[in-house]
C-alpha cells in the first residue's frame, strides 16, 4: 500500500492526471475494463480526483460529478494526447444505486467486461458483485482537514 498527502484540490487533481497518464501506457487488458476504484466519505475527494484523471487522459470537455445521471462516458483520442489504447473512459457513481442488480440493468457490468474500456467508480462497494478484483485498482479517501486529503493506493 501506498500513501499520499495532498494538501489541495489541485495536489489532488495533479497526483489523478500522472496517474492517468501512467495508465495510458500499460498494455490493454486481455479480457475486462480496468476499474479504478475510489472509497471515501462525502467530500473526501474523489470527484476531484476524477477530474483530474480525467483531464490526464486528454478529456477535454468539463468533469463534474455524475451522481444524479450516474455515469458519463468520455471518447479517448487514440491519435491525439492521449495515445491510449482505451477507447472509452467511464465516470460512474454509484452513490444512488441500491444494489448490483441497479447497475446491471444500466448495462455496468457489459462496460466493466469490455478491454477497450477505462472506468472510474466512485462508490463502488454498491457494486461489488459485478467488479472482478483483477480488474481493480482500489484508492481510499480520507479526510484529514478542511483542505488536506490522504490519499492511499492498493
Amino acid at each position: 500500500m501506498m500513501e499520499v498527502i495532498t494538501k489541495s484540490a489541485k495536489e489532488t487533481q495533479k497526483l489523478a492526471g500522472l496517474m492517468a497518464k501512467e495508465l495510458l501506457i500499460w498494455p490493454a487488458p486481455k479480457s475486462g475494463a480496468v476499474a479504478v476504484v475510489l472509497r471515501g466519505d462525502l467530500g473526501a475527494g474523489k470527484t476531484t480526483f476524477a477530474q483530474g484523471f480525467a483531464k490526464g487522459l486528454g478529456v477535454k470537455e468539463p468533469v463534474k460529478s455524475p451522481t444524479f445521471v450516474i455515469l458519463k462516458r468520455y471518447r479517448l483520442d487514440k491519435h491525439g494526447a492521449s495515445k491510449s489504447c482505451y477507447q472509452y473512459f467511464y465516470h460512474i457513481d454509484c452513490y444512488r444505486l441500491k444494489n448490483a442488480q441497479d447497475a446491471r440493468s444500466l448495462g455496468l457490468a457489459e462496460i466493466l467486461k469490455n478491454p477497450a474500456n477505462l472506468v472510474l467508480i466512485e462508490w463502488p462497494e454498491r457494486i461489488k458483485n459485478i467488479l472482478s478484483k483483477k480488474q481493480i485498482i482500489a484508492i481510499k479517501f480520507s479526510h484529514i482537514d478542511e483542505t488536506s486529503r490522504k490519499i492511499s493506493f492498493n
